[in-house]
């Protein structure tokens, strides 16, 4: 809907504030425009007692507000003032108080050295046309790395601001390619030490490392030859050159690009303190998987004992002569029982006999018929006897046979003796004993050659 003079009609959900524009104006700026350089003059220079600088940086046809604060401006090494021409490396911003868009400075250099800006950024956008800057082609860094190679000078505080973090952090064995890090010689000495790494293999990544410095001392680091060789290599490569706010062609060639020196030591290496919690923490599960799998382990073992003794031959063979023994004994008995018969029965014939005799000289022939009838029935009170202890001589044949050690030979054991004595302990043998070994089909005369004792059945005992 529109009002009478064609404007739209006001809509509260639609009205925004001053702040809410400006603020959404800054992020639009700061997250749509990457970092860049801009050349111009200075005017309006004012460095405030903060330690801050305010200027602006003007052309023929427009000019922007400039603010380069004091954690960025300290590296400067020269003073600038009004008029002098310089390229400033920043990102746009908006001061929301005043509604206006500034640039805030990173970097600023005269415009002297604008030549080699111009080389870094064409080499830059040859590189990143070829692909060498594509994210695919970083290689992820060792986590527990076991030997650095560091690519620097032998005298510069690079050098020991990274051994002072590895001694701290992560103690681990390093390795010093000695190079110039400025200079014409710089790069080819820097690939010298990228080739004997890869060539030796005897380390796990690289870092390339150097302190703060001009433009002019970090150009070395923009060389194509140089660049290719850090893409080519077959080992991990850190680049660690200057400070925060400096960039070079190696930073976005490497597989990794730390802001300093001192951060591509922690980059490059786990902190021992994290790694031997993660290590204790390993130790207490294993100890308790361990722990576990030997108790499952000594319960299987007690089952097998268990069942080993349930099917022990030798237990079963003790059972066997303890049947046996109380066969023997029931034997030696029903021959006592036997001869206690027969001598019953011989003094019975003894008696029937006398009875006889006496009773032939008194007896009619009547009294002979009942003699024959009395004997008569004394000879099957006789059989009847005789049958009854050939019937318990029967059932104890069969209690033999049960027990018979012959049944228990053909089974598989043996018998073994020594000097007509039978063995049943490995205590009653000794290395060079003949002893006899008696089977179910025959016997064996075998010669002892070595003897081995149970010990688990002495510890149970």
């Amino acid at each position: 809907m529109k009002t009478e003079n064609g404007t739209p009609e006001i809509n509260e959900s639609l009205i925004f504030s001053v702040s809410e524009i400006t603020h959404h104006l800054k992020q639009v700026l700061e997250t749509q425009i990457e970092a860049l350089y801009v050349a111009g003059e200075i005017g309006s220079f004012l460095r405030h007692n903060s330690g801050h600088i305010y200027f602006n940086l003007k052309d023929e046809n427009a000019v922007i507000r400039c603010a380069f604060f004091r954690n960025q401006n300290y590296q400067l090494d020269f003073e600038p003032q009004d008029g002098d021409q310089v390229v400033c490396f920043g990102k746009i911003s908006i001061f929301e108080k005043s509604g206006q868009y500034q640039l805030i400075i990173q970097n600023m250099f005269p415009s002297g050295k604008g030549i080699l800006l111009q080389k870094f950024e064409q080499l830059k956008q040859k590189l990143k046309s070829e692909g060498l800057f594509d994210p695919e082609h970083k290689r992820p860094l060792p986590k527990y790395p076991g030997t650095i190679g560091i690519i620097t000078s032998p005298t510069g505080a690079a050098l020991q601001d990274i051994l002072n973090i590895l001694s701290r952090r992560y103690p681990c064995q390093v390795k010093v390619f000695p190079s110039l890090m400025q200079g014409a010689e710089a790069p080819r000495q820097v690939i010298n030490g990228l080739d004997c790494f890869n060539r030796e293999q005897d380390v796990d990544l690289i870092i390339i490392a150097r302190g703060g410095g001009s433009q002019e001392d970090l150009f070395a680091f923009n060389d194509e030859s140089l660049a290719r060789a850090v893409y080519n290599s077959g080992l991990p490569v850190v680049s660690a050159i200057g400070h925060e706010i400096d960039f070079t062609v190696i930073d976005f060639v490497a597989d990794l690009r730390a802001p300093t020196p001192s951060a591509a030591a922690e980059l490059a290496t786990p902190d021992r303190a994290e790694v031997n919690l993660g290590l204790d923490s390993i130790s207490r599960s294993l100890s308790m998987v361990a722990g576990r799998y030997l108790i499952n382990l000594q319960n299987e073992l007690h089952k097998s004992q268990i069942r080993l003794m349930h099917y022990n031959p030798e237990r079963a063979l003790q059972s066997y002569q303890q049947r046996f023994d109380e066969a023997a004994a029931g034997l030696l008995r029903l021959d006592e029982t036997i001869e206690s018969l027969r001598k019953e029965t011989d003094q019975l014939q003894r008696l029937f006999c006398r009875e006889v005799m006496h009773a032939g000289s008194q007896i009619s022939r009547s009294g002979q018929h009942k003699a024959e009838l009395a004997a008569t029935r004394l000879d099957f009170a006789l059989r009847s006897k005789m049958q009854k202890i050939a019937y318990k001589l029967d059932l104890a044949e069969a209690g033999l046979d049960d027990l018979s050690p012959r049944k228990v030979l053909a089974r598989g054991y043996s018998i073994v003796r020594k000097q007509g004595t039978t063995i049943n302990s490995i205590r009653n043998v000794k290395v060079g004993d003949e002893l006899e070994m008696i089977m179910s089909d025959g016997k064996a005369d075998v010669a002892v050659r070595a003897v081995e004792q149970n010990r688990e059945r002495d510890a149970e005992k």
